[in-house]
């Protein structure tokens, strides 16, 4: 430690070389390549879910207000004499 470096005890590479910051970036893109994947098939199955359901609200408003525009029109009849 008498140039500075202090010694975090996670380790560190082998035959104690520095880690450069393409070494980090590197493993990042390793951890975070599998995870994309998954994130990618997740957001499209929630893409779909969400059209779906968007479609049912949409659907069962316009079923309940027509048949409460049915229940409170008023009904003429007109009879010839």
């Amino acid at each position: 430690m008498a140039d500075g470096n202090r010694d975090t005890g996670t380790g560190s590479s082998a035959g104690g070389q520095r880690i450069t910051p393409s070494d980090i970036s590197d493993r990042v893109r390793q951890l975070v390549g599998g995870a994309g994947d998954a994130a990618e098939q997740v957001s499209s199955a929630a893409v779909a879910v969400a059209a779906a359901v968007g479609t049912g609200l949409v659907l069962a408003a316009f079923l309940f207000g027509r048949r409460r525009g049915r229940r409170r029109s008023t009904l003429v009849e007109i009879v010839r004499v």
